[in-house]
């Protein structure tokens, strides 16, 4: 349906039509990002902003990492705003994406249940504690959803020497192909542990019995990577709006917004334009 619309709106241009309607849906733009910066609150809170200083409005369209590049690559959105260096890797490399410019970090966390079945509580090593809880056969929940945790979550596996899934006899393993706040709410109902972005878990109401157990591993930082478009791969994106946004997201009033957004009196977010990690 966007590429449809994106396609007639292209022809009204060349037309010279100038409604109003096709006027204020020029002042808009799609962004495709990740559920983790939808669950934690993070673009809620800061695009009015940019909306307010540009007149340009900001329609989010929240997905695992995965799936927004592919809506990207569709030609359904305007610009990307992405957390697996991979994954973005490939989508530049394929001729989708340009300019890639680093926003901001923060890290993963292994969260469980209090109880701690796996006795993980308290480590630094994300792929031991990995080992620690298939070896206890103790629940845990995966997004299984293609997103940059789900990415980062399978490398932990690998480098553990396995593959959990139900088809493979791990009951243990609870795969809900779902977002971030699901799978918190899913381990928060279990007693499971699971891989969190920290700025979800901090903004997660529904914590349960639900604890932050491993956090501090070098190898569980989070970057969040705004990447626009290639025109000449997609010449029916928004690209001077979609620039205007990359833009304020790594200026002084952008970086400025995403450090002042806090939770429980904790920063979520690192602003990194200045100094990427």
């Amino acid at each position: 349906m966007m590429k449809v619309t994106r396609r007639l709106l292209a022809c009204l241009f060349a037309a010279g039509m100038t409604t109003s309607a096709i006027s204020a849906a020029a002042e808009s733009i799609v962004l495709a990002s990740t559920t983790s910066l939808q669950d934690s609150g993070l673009l809620a809170n800061i695009l009015p902003a940019f909306t307010a200083a540009t007149g340009i409005e900001v329609r989010v369209v929240a997905q695992g990492t995965g799936q927004a590049l592919a809506t990207a690559a569709r030609g359904d959105a305007d610009l990307v705003l992405v957390h697996d260096p991979e994954a973005e890797d490939k989508f530049i490399a394929e001729g989708h994406g340009g300019e890639r410019r680093q926003i901001a970090w923060n890290d993963f966390v292994i969260v469980g249940p209090v109880s701690d079945p796996a006795k993980i509580g308290g480590g630094h090593d994300a792929v031991a504690a990995f080992g620690l809880i298939a070896k206890a056969g103790a629940p845990f929940v995966a997004r299984g959803d293609k997103s940059g945790t789900d990415a980062l979550e399978k490398r932990l596996w690998r480098k553990v020497g396995r593959q959990p899934s139900l088809a493979s006899g791990d009951g243990w393993y609870k795969d809900i192909g779902g977002g971030m706040g699901a799978a918190l709410n899913a381990a928060a109902g279990i007693g499971a542990y699971t891989l969190s972005d920290r700025g979800t878990w901090l903004s997660f109401a529904n914590k349960a019995e639900l604890k932050a157990l491993v956090e501090g591993d070098p190898g569980l930082l989070n970057r969040y990577d705004v990447i626009l478009l290639d025109p000449k791969k997609h010449p029916i994106a928004k690209h001077d709006a979609a620039r205007r946004l990359s833009d304020w997201l790594v200026s002084t009033a952008g970086q400025a917004a995403i450090g002042a957004y806090t939770k429980q009196g904790q920063q979520l977010f690192n602003p990194s334009a200045a100094a990427p990690k």
